[in-house]
Order: C-alpha cells, then structure tokens, then sequence
C-alpha cells in the first residue's frame, strides 16, 4: 500500500509541512523530509495530535477569555505595525527638520544670544570654506581671510584641511568637534560589486525560490528548462514575443511562483559567486537515466556543495527504452549524494523533459524544498538585486536582466551596480510585457544604465540618481586601486598559510586534476589522511583531464589551490590564473604533491623548484628525419620557445612527455629561439610518438627558497 507523504499529510491538515516534520519528529517518527512516507499508523498517530491540539485550543477561551482577547490584536497587529512605520516616518522626519530651520536662518543670532558662553559645532572632516562659514554664521569671504591670515590658501568651495578646522574655529570663537563618523558610512558602502543589508525579522514576508538548472552537457538541461517555461509560464498577450532575459517565472499546480535562472550550467553559476553574487536557493542536478553520473554531474555536485546550496535530483529520460533509474541512484552514492529512495535525505524525481512527464512532480518538490527552507526577504525597503545578464541592444541602449533579493525595484528609481550608474527608465518581463515594480525574486530587463554593468554585480537604490554617480565614482577608485594590488599567487599562498597558522579549525581547500581515475582516486584517498590538529584538507573538486579556466574560477571563488599530477593548464586557464593570482601546482609524481599539500598544511616550508612558464607551441604537422626522428612542425602560440630548454608535450590536457628540445629550426636554420607568431620546426630528445594537435611547452626550473 502507497506510503501518506509528510507534505501531503499537511496539505489535508491545512498546516505547514515544516511544522507537521517538526511534530512528527516530536512524535518519534522516522521521517528525514517533508517528502519522506508514513505508514498508516504513523499517520493516525498525527492526526490525533493535531486533533487533542484542536480540543485544548478549543477549551481555552472558555477558561481564559482575556488571554484570548488579548492575543488577537497583538498577533494582528505586528503586521499592521511594520507598513505603520512607514506611513509615520516622513511626518517624523518633517517634524525633525522644521525645529532646525531656524538654526540655519538665523545662525547669527543664537551666538549673539550666548555670547559669554561657549559654542561648540560640530563639522565633518572635508567640509569647504563655504559650508564652515554657514555654521558660524560668517560670510565666505571672512572664513578665507582668516584661512589666509593662517597661511592656508582655500578657496571657498575647496576642502578645509583637518588640522586647520580647530584653529580656524577658534578665531571665530568657536570650539570645533570634527566628525568622523559619515566618511566611515561611506567607506561601509565602497564595495564595487557586493551590497550587505540587514533587516528587521518582524518585515521579512516569504519569496520565490530561486532556481539554477546544473547537469553534464547533452543530459536535458536546456531542454528541461524550455519544457517548464513553455508548459507554466503565464501566457502573455496575443501576438507577443518572448524573449531571453536570462531568468523566468512559472506558476505550479498549487499556486506557487518559482524562478528559473535561463542560463544552465555550473560555469555560470560559479562565474556569479566568484563575484560574491549568491543569488541561487535550490540547485536541480540533471542526470541523464540512460547514461548515468558523467565527469560534468560531478564538477556540478562539487560546485553546488561548495555554494552550500541544496539539491534536487532530476533523473531526466525516464521515457527512453534504456533508462535505468535505480542505477543513477546509486551512482549518485559514490559522490556522497544518497536520495530519499536510497535512505537519504536528497530529494529527486524522474522526469522526461521531451513530452513533459514529471516536471509538475519536479515542481512541486521544489516548491516543497523552499517551503522548508523558508525564503523570506523584506520587500519594502530599498531595493537589491544581483545582475545576471547585461547587453547592449539597439534603441534600448544598455540593458540588464537583474533578480531582485530584497525591497521592490519601480520605474524612475535611481540605481546603481557596481561603478555603473543609472535610472530606472523601464522594465519588462520575460515576455516583454512593461512592468511598474519588481519584488523580491522577480527577475526584470532594466533600461537606464548609463553604461553597461557586469554580470554578477549587485545593484542597489539609492537616494537620487547624484547619489548614484557619486557611490559609483568612489567604486571606480576603489576598483582601479584593487585592480593595481591584485595579489600575486605567492601572496595569495602567504595569506594562506598565514590563516593556516593562526585560525582555530583552518581548512586548506584545493581542486585535483589527475590524467587517469585510478591516480586520481590514490590521490583522493592519500589526502583525506592529511590531518592536523586544528587544520584538515578539503578536496572542492576533483577531475580527471586538463586543468580548465572553469577550475580556476571555482578556486577564485572558494579560496582553493590548483593541483595537476600529470595534468597542464590550457592557455585559458594560464591566463586566467595570472590575472587572479591562482596557484597552480603541477607535479609528476604523487607523492611529491602530497608532500606539498603536508607541508602547507603543517607549515613546513622547504626550498622548492619553482617552474616558469616560457612559451606554447601547437603542432601542426609532423615530419621524418633521420637524425632527430619525428620533427614537429609548430606555431608558437603563446611566449616563446628556447633550444635546449625543459619541454614537455601536452595531448588533451595530459602529459605524454617530460624532456628537453633536442632541435629548433626555422626553415632549414638551426635557431635559439622563436617568438609568438611564428612557425617552427621541434625535434623532441628522445621521442617520437608525437601527433598534430599536441602542444609542445617550454619551461625553466629555479630553486627558490620559500617564504
């Protein structure tokens, strides 16, 4: 007989399934989510319990009418409370500035007044001459005579400088407090891509969820996506177009909004965190049912892990002949992701995203996963949001799709993202249907950008649009100094191991690129057994092939060190690892890495062999000759290459060969070097197995001493 699930067993008794889990766990029951079943006694046993609550419930304003009575207007009116400040305020605030109008009529006269007493004032650090002459009440013209007088030549609008402000005052006869305290605001709001609020628990009302579809490439991710827009997506009017915006709403069977973030994929994903946008709630795992746990499920399941956000597995293709769903499942256990069938507490569901089948299912244990993790936001504050996508299209100028995280996001607001300002001059919809407000988790295409902003930045709203293009002209600087002190990998490896030293319970995270599963899995095994006292080591990610531009951005992103054992970076991620300042350790023999990963995480830092990355060549074709064997013919793609130097040959990401060149010529000329852009013959010392497409890099190796 089919098991009564705890968020149906809810939806009967009209209470939340948080609150049911919560008492059936008060009742001893074996339930890990609100997805799990109950057996028919299990089931009685709850109802009952709802139904003695029900009939002390009732007893009670029998025995105590005042209690009753009071309650009710107390639990009414909190809500009433919170839209009540807002509505109050502004008379408030017109009431605290009408007393002080007078003060800044008559300045004069309230010193005339008190002329034998002492006046203090209070100024903030930057105030010009014209702003000081309006505290005390002088013209302009006496505060720079006086500045002057002080050998401080100031003109009226220009700064004042600090140390003279005192003096200054003093002369007036006046004592002079300067403020310290609004340049410190300013700095809280410097960060040039992040936004951190705070809001009071009593406005917080609950959101949609917010959605990212992951999965190994060709298992139904996109396909997925396009069967829960088309199938729930509230249809717009007649003869309208639908547009990518990069993010959606759908409505489930029950009423629910759900939000979809358009663009699939774990790349994504990372991209937006590595910014510090955390815009993602749930994440659902596509797993193909006919071809199982692929290299992609697992870098998704590790980025995913690393966020901390939960996930759903959405085992897709259950209407093909060779699905096998149960085999998915336990392929899932291997990296630690066991679903409720299996005794877990993952939820899945079999869906097939070509006719549609079990995506209201897949729907409704999102909206059931959200449920339980209560997503609230406040949605009367000043908006806040993440940028997801931004564009420039023709007659919109610059455009960008945001998810709005707290407040509600109105036509005319003044924006800004990042160090780009702006107005909100329209918004639209996914179907490009005009919208007047945006509330939290609403995605929105926003025009009024004066320029157009990065993905992943935060966007906030601000006062008037002067405000913007201040906060953003202090973001610009604060952008160019980052950009001209972005840490170098060996100094990013001193604030490691720094934090290694003095942090109680430190964690040292690294991504491992192996080129085979069965090194890969020593490695695994020989790291977990790395401990320390008050550190351990935390494998993020671990892969099999060249190491990717995608596996620097998760390092970026997580504070983790790259290693390879066998493995080379591509030019991309070369690129990217410099820009960044990502170490990237590669090493031949296993035990040498894990020697490295045990001296950094105790400490132990020995004179080591520092590689230096001199050039890359793509073989484009390859020759005989009878005194160095198989000669490849090269273009240097990237630094240069040097005769004799250290060289290894790269197929795939993997490493086939460690050596030294044994011949370089251009033409029929012996060379000693050839630069970016030009085409080579390689003879390799000692090896010929080499094929077009490998890349040849060339490498020096210095002894270094480590700091």
């Amino acid at each position: 007989m089919a098991k009564l699930r705890v968020y149906e067993l809810a939806r009967e008794l009209g209470q939340d399934s948080k609150d049911v889990l919560e008492r059936v766990h008060e009742l001893g029951i074996d339930a890990k989510t609100a997805s799990s079943g109950l057996d028919d006694d299990s089931v009685a046993l709850v109802r009952l319990s709802y139904d003695e609550a029900t009939d002390t419930a009732a007893d009670q304003p029998a025995d105590t009418p005042p209690a009753a009575v009071s309650e009710g207007p107390e639990t009414e009116g909190e809500p009433a409370a919170s839209p009540a400040e807002p509505a109050t305020s502004p008379p408030v605030t017109e009431q605290a500035v009408a007393p002080t109008g007078p003060a800044w009529t008559q300045p004069a006269e309230v010193p005339a007044a008190t002329e034998d007493e002492e006046r203090i004032i209070a100024v903030s650090e930057g105030a010009t001459a014209a702003e000081f002459a309006r505290h005390i009440g002088e013209r302009t013209g006496e505060v720079v005579k006086a500045l002057m007088v002080m050998g401080e030549m100031v003109p009226g609008g220009a700064a004042i400088p600090v140390a003279a402000l005192e003096p200054l005052g003093a002369r007036f006869g006046f004592q002079v407090l300067v403020d310290e305290a609004a340049p410190e605001e300013v700095e809280e709001a410097r960060g040039p891509h992040t936004v951190e609020y705070v809001d009071d628990p009593a406005s917080l009302v609950p959101r949609p969820p917010v959605v990212t579809v992951m999965g190994h490439v060709d298992h139904g991710k996109t396909k997925l996506l396009d069967t829960i827009r088309t199938a729930n997506v509230v249809a717009g009017e007649a003869g309208g177009i639908t547009q990518h915006i990069g993010a959606y709403q759908v409505a489930t069977a029950d009423g629910q909004t759900i939000t979809f973030i358009d663009t699939p994929g774990h790349e994504a994903f990372t991209a937006l965190r590595a910014r510090g946008a955390n815009v993602t709630d749930i994440v659902i795992l596509v797993v193909a049912a006919d071809d199982g746990v692929m290299p992609q499920t697992v870098e998704a399941i590790n980025h995913a892990r690393a966020a901390g956000v939960p996930i759903i597995v959405a085992i897709n293709k259950i209407d093909l002949p060779t699905a096998d769903p149960n085999t998915v499942r336990a392929e899932l256990t291997q990296h630690e992701i066991v679903v409720e069938d299996l005794g877990g507490d993952v939820v899945s569901a079999e869906v097939s995203a070509l006719d549609g089948l079990g995506v209201d299912e897949l729907l409704e244990m999102v909206s059931l996963v959200a449920e339980v993790a209560e997503l609230t936001a406040n949605p009367s504050a000043p908006a806040v949001g993440t940028v997801i996508e931004s564009q420039l299209e023709v007659g919109r100028g610059p455009v960008a799709t945001v998810i709005v995280q707290r407040g509600t996001l109105k036509a005319g607001d003044a924006i800004v993202a990042g160090a780009v300002p702006g107005r909100v001059r329209a918004l639209f919809d996914e179907n490009g249907t005009r919208l007047t407000k945006a509330g939290p988790s609403a995605p929105a295409l926003v025009m009024g950008w004066d320029e157009i902003p990065s993905a992943g930045d935060m966007f906030e709203v601000v006062r008037n649009e002067r405000t913007a293009r201040k906060l953003a002209a202090e973001r610009v600087h604060v952008q160019r100094t980052q950009d001209l002190i972005v840490p170098t990998a060996t100094e990013r490896l001193g604030q490691l191991l720094e934090q290694l030293r003095t942090q109680d319970d430190a964690e040292l995270r690294i991504v491992v690129k192996a080129d085979a599963h069965g090194s890969l899995e020593a490695i695994r095994d020989a790291v977990a057994k790395i401990k320390r006292a008050d550190a351990s080591v935390h494998v993020i990610h671990a892969g099999v092939g060249g190491i990717t531009e995608n596996d620097v951005t998760l390092a970026e992103a997580s504070g983790a060190l790259i290693y390879g054992f066998n493995t080379r970076p591509d030019a991309g991620a070369r690129k990217t690892a410099r820009e960044l300042g990502i170490d990237i350790r590669t090493f031949p023999i296993i035990y040498e890495l894990l020697e490295d990963v045990e001296s950094l995480l105790v400490g132990e830092l020995a004179p080591e062999q520092v590689e230096t990355f001199l050039g890359s060549a793509e073989v484009r074709a390859t020759f005989r000759s009878p005194r160095f064997g198989t000669i490849a013919g090269s273009y240097v793609t990237d630094g240069e290459i040097n005769r004799n130097a250290r060289a290894r040959l790269v197929r795939d990401g993997v490493v086939v060969y460690d050596g030294r060149i044994a011949s370089l010529r251009r033409f029929k000329d012996d060379v000693a070097t050839v630069t970016t852009g030009f085409e080579c013959g390689i003879g390799l010392e000692n090896f010929r197995d080499i094929k077009e497409g490998d890349f040849v890099e060339s490498y020096e190796i210095r002894q270094v001493a480590r700091t």
